[in-house]
């Protein structure tokens, strides 16, 4: 098997918020597959948490109480979230967040993990700034047509799960990856080796 034959699934979660006492929920989930070059979401949600939304939280997404008011509660959305990841390699932007959430399904058996934060470092070590919107903005991929609609905003779960498979289509690519076993994709200590395959294929 190689990279441009597995099939991806990207997972975001926008959250209630921390405070002191109490533990984080998510209030939006999304999935996005890529399957070669194709990316298309194939769920995004709502989701009631049982604690309200922080002022902090909301600020920075947008989702309030009431938008979360009728929305499923996660474990309602198993048999969904189960069909969307079962049997693809799972890519995060920083996958301690997704990877705490999906704690709630103890017994799963998701992965493996392809976290795009780690795997930019190792390519573009450069980079003023890893987080996944300046990323897009540096290798001016914001006119990627998934992420170029004028719906298109940060913070959203479905616009950022797509947007970290547009960055791992990118880092494919300008990497010369296609044909490379996936394996590689969970060795990002391999600096030099991400860094000789940007250089020696200067494309993307």
């Amino acid at each position: 098997m190689n990279i441009s034959d597995t099939g991806f699934a990207a997972i975001d979660f926008e959250s209630a918020g921390s405070a002191p006492g109490r533990t984080d929920e998510p209030v939006q989930i999304a999935i996005v597959h890529m399957d070669g070059d194709n990316i298309r979401a194939v769920l995004d949600s709502y989701v009631r948490p049982q604690i309200p939304v922080t002022w902090a939280a909301k600020k920075v997404h947008g989702i309030s109480d009431e938008m979360v008011a009728d929305a499923p509660r996660l474990l309602d959305l198993w048999p969904a979230i189960k069909a969307a990841m079962e049997g693809r390699w799972i890519v995060a932007h920083g996958a301690s967040t997704e990877k705490r959430f999906l704690r709630v399904f103890p017994f799963h058996s998701f992965g493996p993990w392809v976290d795009t934060l780690v795997l930019t470092r190792a390519v573009y070590p450069g980079l003023a700034s890893h987080s996944l919107g300046d990323i897009i903005r540096s290798l001016a991929l914001e006119k990627e047509e998934e992420i170029s609609d004028e719906g298109f905003r940060w913070h959203d779960a479905g616009c950022d799960a797509a947007a970290s498979l547009v960055l791992l289509r990118h880092l494919v690519r300008v990497c010369d990856l296609d044909g490379s076993n996936p394996d590689v994709l969970l060795r990002p200590d391999l600096t030099s080796y991400f860094s000789a395959r940007r250089e020696k294929f200067p494309k993307g």
